[in-house]
């Protein structure tokens, strides 16, 4: 069965068979793939049906991508599915091969392609990319002189503070599909184009705030897989962008992500790689940020002088952050969202009176910030709190504040926290407040 698809798209590029031998074998090159041989008879069977192994599928398609000026994929060419769900978990050497990896990602995302949606969130995938970046950013000279302020980069971070609002307001489930239909279109193909050295780390970090910012909001989604390749190749393109605070940032993400799923040791890897990543950087914000995640980490680990200790360097670190300092991306980690999770991490210590402290300042903050998500999960940990303290009608007022912020956001996370608080209950048998309690998150999950 001949492959018409391909020889459509041959017959408009105009090129011969050999000259796309010879693309093929330039680009796998460039790719870091020099066992790649092909010639004109590889070309014949690709025409006669034959579905070449990954990663020709993935690199034909980038040489076509290449000559047309947009991007085309295999599934475009014939070629099947291509392997970007699989190399999106790489952190690739190659820049170009970091920027077809993630337009490819983003291109089935939009279009919601079933083998993305089936991907698998892998364990200890964050080891290599970590280590990587980490050795990368620690022989980098610090940049001097102002950014570049170029129009379309200008664009790209004017979006970012809409979407990061969308996020932080409304939860990871309203925009996410929006954004990357956005980075599709309008962000990765700018990475594909010609630039100088200063434009391309100009554009490298807006779409790599722009793609972290898609991974996250897979995250609070629920979409675990689709979340840490967003991730690994955020943190990639942070690595190009030469902003180290931003990597850092990344990695904070990853190790958040690490924890929630139960590997809090990977968690706490990860937050440590972000740490020593800022050595040569300012970012107080950033740094508090990973010492707050790296003692969520070490309280799951049941390491409480450990845990204690990183939350007092987080508020230290805290301290310094001055908000017209910091960058955009760092928005979010203010007093609502450290006193959060500090409430999270004493709450997994067994220490409800600390976990009540941290938990009522973020509600004050959330509720003035009209944060709905950070508002539901901080009165989780207070209803925790309370259960630890045997208190199960505080606990039942503060589960019910819990879900009602939670309708008002799309947040799996905030669910999470509603079921959590569900179980927690369960030792009070059939009391009648968790039965009323029970039943409000019956209503809560239809409604979902």
């Amino acid at each position: 069965m001949t492959n018409d698809q391909l020889e459509r798209w041959l017959d408009r590029s105009g090129l011969s068979r050999g000259e796309l031998a010879r693309r093929v074998k330039a680009k796998a090159l460039l790719w870091n793939e020099p066992h790649v041989a092909t010639n004109t008879t590889r070309v014949r069977f690709w025409l006669e049906g034959q579905i070449p192994r990954q990663p020709l599928p993935d690199i034909i398609a980038a040489v076509f991508s290449d000559h047309f000026g947009y991007r085309l994929t295999t599934y475009d060419l014939g070629l099947g599915e291509g392997g970007g769900t699989e190399r999106a978990l790489v952190y690739n050497s190659s820049y170009a091969a970091t920027v077809e990896v993630v337009a490819d990602l983003g291109r089935a995302d939009v279009d919601r392609r079933n083998f993305l949606a089936c991907a698998p969130f892998a364990a200890l995938a964050g080891v290599g990319p970590s280590r990587d970046w980490l050795m990368n950013v620690l022989d980098q000279k610090p940049k001097t002189g102002p950014r570049v302020r170029l129009e379309d980069v200008t664009a790209v971070k004017n979006m970012f503070g809409e979407f990061q609002k969308m996020d932080v307001l409304q939860g990871g489930g309203h925009g996410r599909l929006i954004l990357a239909e956005y980075m599709s279109h309008h962000v990765y193909p700018l990475l594909r184009r010609a630039h100088s050295d200063d434009v391309r780390r100009a554009l490298c970090e807006a779409a790599a705030e722009q793609t972290y910012l898609l991974g996250w909001m897979a995250y609070d989604n629920g979409e675990q897989g689709l979340a840490q390749r967003y991730l690994i190749q955020s943190l990639r393109l942070a690595e190009e962008s030469g902003d180290a605070a931003l990597g850092a940032h990344v990695l904070a993400g990853m190790a958040d992500q690490a924890t929630l799923l139960g590997d809090p040791a990977e968690g706490r890897r990860l937050a440590q790689a972000g740490r020593l990543g800022l050595a040569q950087v300012d970012s107080p914000a950033c740094l508090a940020d990973l010492w707050c995640l790296e003692a969520r980490a070490l309280a799951l680990l049941n390491d409480k002088t450990a845990a204690a200790h990183a939350v007092v360097e987080s508020e230290k670190a805290y301290e310094k952050a001055r908000p017209t300092n910091e960058p955009e991306w760092a928005a979010f980690i203010d007093s609502a969202y450290l006193h959060g999770e500090h409430a999270n991490t004493f709450r997994d210590l067994g220490d409800a009176h600390s976990a009540d402290e941290h938990a009522r300042k973020s509600i004050v903050h959330a509720r003035r910030q009209k944060r709905a998500r950070r508002g539901a999960m901080s009165q989780a940990a207070l209803a925790v709190s309370h259960l630890q303290r045997n208190d199960l009608e505080a606990a039942h007022a503060a589960g019910v504040r819990t879900l009602n912020l939670t309708k008002q956001v799309k947040s799996s996370r905030a669910v999470e926290a509603v079921r959590d608080l569900q179980v927690r209950m369960t030792p009070f048998g059939s009391h009648r407040l968790v039965a009323d309690f029970n039943e409000r998150v019956r209503e809560l999950t239809a409604a979902a």
